[in-house]
């Protein structure tokens, strides 16, 4: 059966991430598309520093709605699992499978500031010094990477039951860099029945690092 996957990709990164993942996904004669957020294109749009958690899920929405018939993969890195989890509540597209690929999964009222550790903060604290509404990508980081809306970071997310619906849900558990975020919250979801959980050795952009160990999960 044909699978339509719908990637997202973490701070500062665009759909161009995901670009080995999705190819991949096409050998396998999947459907693949990579969404670039709002204010990490390569050229962003006018106004669009000011884009917050809403209108990033807004455009994973509209990515949702542009898929033809069939059954629909929604799959978020790192703070896209704040855009994947609005998006699944909000979408009025059946979808079969949520991944959270080294991602948060937030509850309803969370925001990414509440939820990452003190280093990611002090990250947004610094990266934003230089116009208070963007944060700058980190020193040495891939040269296509954007400066990232500060209000998507912390803007709360607003949830209702709409993830009942969604009966498969993934996480996928970094474990090779220290200064992960996740281990909690993968120590709680491995236990939880409800879920699928994927631990690899890797560092955090998993796509780039493990892309094999990553599609051979996205298309068992």
């Amino acid at each position: 059966m044909t699978m339509t996957y719908v990637l997202l990709p973490g701070g500062w990164h665009g759909g161009w991430v995901w670009d080995e993942i999705a190819e991949g996904l096409r050998v396998h004669g999947h459907e693949a598309v990579a969404v670039t957020l709002d204010g990490l294109e390569e050229e962003p749009a006018p106004g669009s520093a000011s884009a917050n958690l809403d209108t990033h899920i807004d455009r994973a929405l509209a990515a949702l709605e542009a898929c033809g018939p069939g059954p629909i993969t929604l799959c978020g890195h790192s703070y896209a699992g704040f855009v994947v989890a609005g998006a699944a509540d909000r979408s009025v597209r059946s979808i079969e499978r949520l991944v959270f690929c080294d991602a948060f999964v937030p509850a309803d009222g969370d925001s990414w500031w509440a939820l990452a550790n003190e280093q990611y903060r002090q990250r947004i604290i610094t990266g934003a010094e230089a116009d208070g509404r963007t944060v700058a990508p980190r020193i040495g980081a891939d040269p296509r990477t954007r400066p990232h809306p500060v209000a998507s970071f912390l803007q709360r997310l607003e949830l209702g039951d709409g993830l009942d619906r969604v009966e498969r849900r993934t996480l996928i558990y970094a474990s090779a860099w220290e200064a992960t975020p996740f281990r909690s919250q993968y120590e709680r979801l491995r236990v939880d029945p409800a879920w699928e959980v994927h631990e690899l050795p890797t560092a955090h952009n998993v796509m780039l690092e493990a892309p094999e160990d990553l599609l051979a999960i996205l298309t068992k």
